[in-house]
């Protein structure tokens, strides 16, 4: 098992812990955490089918009095209605301000209980209990939280540190392949944001992550994480560096808000064209070699994920596109700002980006005008 550290300086320290039978020891590392004796777990339809019993047992069998509430597996899970209908669950139950919430799921169910914690009466610890790759690697850590409207992604929401994330491996077995697939996205959007060695070596064991092969699997999980602890650790409300952990989103999330935020289009796929599109608008605008742009592109493709906008269903118009990229929440004055690359680990901010560039660009994509 490893153990990385998350630290910054205005919120508690926690520990991210990933190995194998974790669900099962939930019940002894929650615990000491615990003022009261008492969690409510709250998860989707399906993966509390799957672990949600495991997880109460564990609870119970030290002593903790677990209550499960779940919500319906998917994206539209994350709205104003599932969080007032959370919210009114944990206000009938009672629950104060020294009982637990335990958010077991993906990405969705994390964002949605994370965000609940945080405002309900004015916040309560959660602790994250991520059961997809993606969840694991990026949404799991560094307290973002949030719902999705109809003008965008994540748009209403807080920043609430978790008190413990534990990330247990054999989950990820119980994983449609498209899924791992998804999570494995944000795995090399560490490597192109920030580590060509890590990318070095993703072109080398991609194949074997998605596989779930347990070494490269191991290895790509930590090393995700440990990234993300560092950046969070410096930036902990996405001042500064922390943007950088958007490489693709911006592009992406666009795709997405066109394409409902369901199954059509999900947010890994969406982050994987988004990805390749960030390195050859780079490219063109001669940030960026276009043997990098290349090289980003086929290791995204290597493990079957979409790298072009034609793969994300469609057609797309590229004033809806760029209306989206205007809603983007690291717009600032009504101009756009990117992540952008140099080269491969040479991610940055790039704010004032010109829009006229990036509507040319988007048309060359594919986009219509």
């Amino acid at each position: 098992m490893r153990t990385i550290a998350v630290s910054g300086g205005e919120f508690r320290p926690y520990e991210v812990l990933v190995g194998r039978g974790l669900i099962g020891e939930a019940g002894a590392r929650l615990k000491p955490l615990l003022s009261n004796p008492r969690a409510v777990i709250v998860s989707d339809e399906t993966v509390a089918g799957l672990h949600g019993q495991t997880l109460s047992a564990s609870l119970e069998a030290a002593g903790i009095a677990p209550t499960l509430i779940t919500v319906p597996a998917g994206e539209a899970s994350k709205s104003f209605a599932e969080l007032e209908r959370l919210s009114d669950r944990l206000l009938a139950l009672d629950l104060d301000r020294k009982d637990l919430i335990v958010a077991l799921g993906g990405g969705v169910v994390g964002d949605l209980a994370g965000f609940a914690a945080a405002i309900y009466k004015r916040g309560v610890d959660f602790v994250q209990i991520p059961t997809t790759l993606l969840a694991q690697v990026d949404s799991s850590v560094g307290g973002k939280t949030a719902i999705d409207t109809p003008r965008g992604k994540n748009l209403i929401g807080a920043f609430w540190q978790p008190r413990l994330v534990l990330c247990d491996l054999d989950v990820l077995a119980t994983l449609p392949a498209r899924e791992v697939r998804c999570g494995y996205a944000e795995v090399i959007k560490y490597g192109l944001l920030g580590d060509r060695g890590f990318f070095e070596r993703l072109e080398a064991e991609g194949q074997g992550v998605v596989a779930l092969e347990p070494e490269p699997l191991a290895y790509a999980v930590a090393r995700s994480i440990e990234m993300k602890a560092e950046i969070v650790g410096e930036d902990s409300r996405e001042a500064g560096r922390r943007a950088l952990l958007n490489l693709g989103h911006t592009f992406g999330h666009a795709l997405e808000a066109e394409t409902g935020f369901g199954g059509e289009l999900p947010h890994g796929e969406a982050v994987a064209i988004g990805c390749a599109i960030a390195f050859r608008f780079s490219a063109g605008q001669g940030l960026c070699s276009g043997q990098d742009a290349v090289r980003a592109e086929r290791a995204i493709a290597s493990v079957g994920l979409p790298t072009r906008i034609d793969q994300a269903g469609g057609p797309f118009s590229v004033d809806r596109l760029m209306h989206h990229m205007l809603q983007d929440k690291k717009a600032e004055g009504g101009a756009l700002t990117f992540v952008l690359a140099r080269g491969i680990g040479e991610a940055f901010v790039a704010k004032n980006v010109d829009p006229a560039a990036v509507r040319n660009h988007l048309i060359t994509e594919g986009a219509r005008p």
